[in-house]
């Protein structure tokens, strides 16, 4: 790989949600929509359970799918072209009682990695915005209501 040796990038905060909450929300696609910079305002494909939407910074399409693990509260982030996805985010939610928080709150840690191919400029513009993206999640989690 090119450039810095960073493979993967990894942002976490408290959100005084539970997590069940947390889950159902960061696991709704259109809801994604709201907050993912890269992939802005999703609506349904026309295929099952495939998502599209629009990058903020270039306007180009992107496709995006999940994987979910609701028991364990985990999210994989499926994104790519219409043909072809690969999980390149993964999200996990942590229960507040597992660390002192208390049932009306929890921890949501988003984790991507880097491909082979990706050049510096957009990983870092990918980092910058996930740190953006986890303070808009906890913000319109807090408010119970996104934003339109």
């Amino acid at each position: 790989m090119k450039g810095h040796e960073t493979s993967c990038y990894t942002v976490g905060i408290e959100i005084a949600v539970g997590a069940e909450r947390a889950f159902q929300y960061l696991s709704d696609l259109e809801k994604l929509g709201l907050w993912a910079l890269g992939c802005f305002d999703t609506k349904p494909s026309g295929k099952e359970g495939l998502y599209k939407g629009r990058s903020l910074f270039d306007g180009s399409e992107v496709f995006v799918r999940t994987e979910t693990d609701e028991g364990r509260l985990l999210i994989d982030y499926y994104v790519g072209g219409p043909e072809r996805q690969i999980p390149r985010i993964f999200t996990r939610v942590v229960p507040g009682h597992t660390y002192g928080g208390g049932p009306d709150h929890c921890l949501v840690i988003m984790t991507a990695w880097r491909t082979k191919d990706m050049s510096d400029p957009r990983w870092r513009r990918l980092c910058a915005s996930h740190d953006a993206e986890i303070l808009m999640i906890q913000s319109q989690l807090e408010r119970q209501s996104p934003c339109p």
